[in-house]
């Protein structure tokens, strides 16, 4: 069984990144592939730099911007695929992460089977990507994968998916109203098209962390803040369409305190419908606690001005860790630069 599998790379303003990524995906071991760029109208040089890969198995498509699910849906409707692998523009995969979910699949016949892999969050070196097991890198049933990961405050990356055309297709398009969380949504009418998940552990992919330009992050915009709770209702209707129990009530109502804090306490107005929500789920929220380094801000200056040197704090580590992690990977290609000239000298 030698299935095509379409790798499908949304771009957006990716400069810094999409080579690499078009290479992560040109070096797959898989050979039966074709790559499909769709540039959602950078201003930048993604597009330039992506039209430098054309050629018969890769082609590039550029369109007005249209939002990271609008460039998803444009890529639905032109691959050709049996299988579809996403993979985000400044993500990256193992060389062999998708020839290791085919041979797992071809253990599996039925094409309602969804395939997931190990993921490691990463800057720029893949030296320090840290692969750390959750409760989701395992053989589930979707019911059982969407009570862990709502109950449990997990995901999974884009990238760490193979999905069948049949899956994909009884899944639908992206959400295109959804700004925040338009993966966490999607993939939740892919696994309630499936019917089980099948993890592979040989099979990697790497997630990198870009701070305050990623799509998911959501820091102060009220329109990623309404996206998030539109998504957040949706996941709660698809679990209970597949079981509407106690345990997955539960699930939903942890769902709901774990991104609360993204809400509080500037937006009263959606604190309020997720009280209401969880009332109906049988339940109550708590509002959410600071830690000790926050705790005395809270205590003198009040919850706002706590959360807002939360986010600073945060945005400022995350920037430091990212610099030094460019800076070790310069020295380490400079370095390698070196040893190969002096080997040819």
């Amino acid at each position: 069984m030698k299935p095509l599998v379409s790798i499908l790379i949304p771009a957006y303003n990716a400069e810094p990144w999409i080579a690499d990524t078009i290479q992560s995906a040109l070096r797959q071991t898989w050979a039966h592939k074709e790559i499909v760029i769709v540039d959602d109208g950078s201003r930048d040089a993604t597009l330039s730099i992506a039209r430098q890969f054309v050629s018969k198995n890769v082609s590039v498509i550029t369109q007005e911007n249209q939002g990271a699910a609008g460039a998803r849906n444009t890529a639905l409707q032109l691959y050709q695929g049996d299988y579809v692998q996403w993979l985000d523009a400044d993500d990256l995969i193992a060389p062999d992460k998708i020839a290791q979910q085919v041979e797992a699949l071809n253990r599996h016949e039925s094409k309602q089977t969804l395939f997931s892999s190990a993921w490691a969050y990463f800057y720029y070196r893949l030296s320090s990507a840290n692969f750390s097991p959750s409760s989701l890198w395992c053989d589930l049933s979707p019911v059982e994968w969407l009570v862990r990961k709502m109950g449990q405050g997990l995901h999974m990356p884009d990238s760490t998916w193979l999905v069948s055309r049949e899956i994909t297709q009884a899944a639908g398009p992206w959400d295109v109203r959804l700004w925040r969380d338009n993966d966490g949504e999607y993939f939740c009418r892919v696994i309630l098209a499936s019917n089980s998940i099948r993890f592979v552990p040989d099979a990697r992919s790497y997630y990198r962390r870009t701070g305050s330009t990623s799509v998911s992050y959501i820091g102060r915009s009220r329109k990623k803040q309404d996206s998030l709770l539109r998504s957040m209702r949706l996941h709660i209707k698809y679990l209970r369409s597949l079981e509407d129990s106690s345990r997955t009530r539960d699930a939903c109502l942890k769902y709901l305190q774990t991104w609360l804090r993204c809400f509080y306490p500037e937006r009263p107005d959606i604190v309020e419908q997720l009280k209401d929500d969880a009332s109906n789920l049988g339940g109550q929220l708590h509002l959410p606690s600071l830690s000790w380094k926050y705790a005395w801000i809270q205590k003198i200056f009040g919850w706002r001005v706590a959360k807002e040197s939360q986010l600073v704090l945060r945005e400022c580590k995350e920037n430091l860790l990212r610099s030094w992690d460019k800076a070790l990977s310069r020295w380490e290609r400079h370095h390698l630069q070196e040893k190969i000239r002096d080997g040819h000298a």
